[in-house]
């Protein structure tokens, strides 16, 4: 059965998962590969072996030297993710450290002979390097990350070795101690991971087809509260005059078209923008700006609330229209409406809402007109807005509600079915989710991360 992972891009897939080639190992006799790990370029970074489980199944210190190395498994396939994250990354801003040194020696050569130059010209290639020089901070702080992983590695290598030893000569070493450093291995890993759920938009790659399905606009989406073994998937064709939602169990089901579940909603919903998060679905009831909690488990509405003042029935949509008046998403952070008021001069407004009960948590006024924006999601607190709908389109704006400030962006992304109505980020699973024109796609997500070492604070 195919996990969402596999799914969204072999690419992914190596980076949640790693990618191991065979290798011939020998251990010696009586032991067995418990864990063998790679770095990007396919080089042996890591193996962990232990002993056949009959040699110490009548010792109480083998049984809990096995869960010891059980502990060294997990974190050594930890570090690997970690580590093949943090590659991917590096490489992207590596590229970028090259254009930055390119353009700083244009841009000097353009200085000592700017008076030949249109004006025009000079002042967009000045403009390009302001907007990349603060990434040469980005690149330093990147390999001090590399670093760390690398320690991180060399403990692991340490404890593999000395847990072998151990295995040979039982008692030489104390117990209590080497079980001290496993945990305190374990919980600066833990640390470490928990760092990398929040950072930046840098770039979208993508899309992957997942299927061609239903009219040219709906939505379809996980939940991303849901256990990793949860992969259900909700379908919801059209924008209007529609209240059925349709249930997969797995993605596989979902491209199969074997529906597990049907849902006849008690109102019809407007637009496209939709969210399951923790079990329930929240939309906007047709005609109205009042959004509805509508339980998945009890088949039931849990709550319904106005959005007051926010526009609707195609007073302040998207540019492709639609009545994607009301935008429900999540996030990292919770859950979000975004939408737009007379009060706001039709520009968008951010509200973090409360998910049991729909009460607004805060609010913040952007001055981004809602009519000219394409799409929009968010990740980590910011609100990502695209200037189309159409092929050409790009994340042009992005606005932080941890620091109430915006920025213009320039973040292409393959629009490659010509019209998107609908585009939601999923925390879970990294990625985009998008309603492409009939196909269900989906856009990996890359995410500039900076990890804090105990020396940093």
């Amino acid at each position: 059965m195919w996990s969402l992972s596999v799914v969204l891009n072999p690419l992914l897939f190596l980076l949640l998962f790693g990618y191991c080639p065979t290798v011939t190992i020998r251990p010696k006799e009586g032991w067995q590969v418990y864990s063998s790990a790679q770095d990007a370029d396919g080089r042996c970074i890591c193996t962990v072996v232990a002993p056949e489980q009959n040699l110490c199944s009548r010792d109480a210190k083998g049984r809990q030297l096995r869960q010891l190395l059980e502990k060294v498994q997990n974190m050594s396939q930890s570090i690997e993710v970690l580590n093949l994250r943090t590659q991917r990354d590096f490489q992207y801003i590596m590229r970028m450290e090259s254009q930055i040194k390119g353009l700083r020696s244009k841009f000097r050569q353009i200085e000592a002979d700017r008076k030949t130059l249109v004006n025009k010209n000079f002042q967009e290639l000045k403009g390009k390097m302001e907007s990349l020089q603060p990434l040469i901070p980005v690149l330093e702080q990147y390999k001090t990350d590399a670093k760390l992983i690398s320690q991180f590695k060399e403990e692991i290598r340490n404890l593999s070795g000395v847990l072998m030893g151990i295995q040979e000569e039982m008692g030489a070493y104390d117990y209590e101690e080497l079980q001290q450093r496993v945990l305190n291995l374990e919980n600066r890993l833990r640390n470490c991971m928990s760092k990398l759920t929040c950072g930046k938009l840098m770039k979208i790659t993508g899309p992957l087809t997942v299927k061609t399905s239903g009219t040219r606009f709906g939505a379809w989406m996980t939940d991303p509260q849901a256990s990793p073994k949860n992969n259900r998937v909700w379908y919801m064709d059209s924008y209007t005059n529609n209240k059925i939602v349709k249930e997969f169990k797995s993605i596989t089901d979902f491209v199969a078209g074997v529906e597990s579940r049907t849902y006849n909603l008690p109102f019809k919903w407007a637009g496209t923008n939709h969210v399951v998060y923790n079990g329930s679905l929240y939309y906007n009831k047709m005609q109205s700006n009042i959004i509805v909690r509508y339980s998945f488990e009890t088949g039931r509405v849990v709550t319904q609330r106005a959005l007051e003042s926010a526009g609707f029935h195609n007073v302040y949509p998207y540019t492709w229209g639609g009545f994607s008046d009301i935008d429900l998403m999540a996030d990292e952070l919770g859950l979000w409406a975004v939408y737009a008021t007379n009060q706001n001069a039709g520009n968008i407004v951010i509200s973090q809402l409360n998910p049991d009960t729909l009460q607004i948590i805060n609010t913040w006024n952007t001055e981004y007109s809602k009519r000219n924006a394409g799409e929009s999601f968010m990740i980590c607190g910011t609100l990502y807005i695209t200037n189309s709908h159409l092929t050409g389109a790009k994340v042009y704006y992005a606005y932080s509600t941890k620091t109430s400030t915006y920025e213009y962006t320039d973040i292409p992304f393959h629009n490659q079915y010509f019209h998107m109505s609908m585009l939601d980020y999923n925390a879970r699973d990294r990625a985009l989710y998008g309603w492409n024109n009939g196909h269900q796609v989906l856009f990996n997500v890359t995410l500039f991360h900076i990890i804090k070492t105990e020396d940093d604070s």
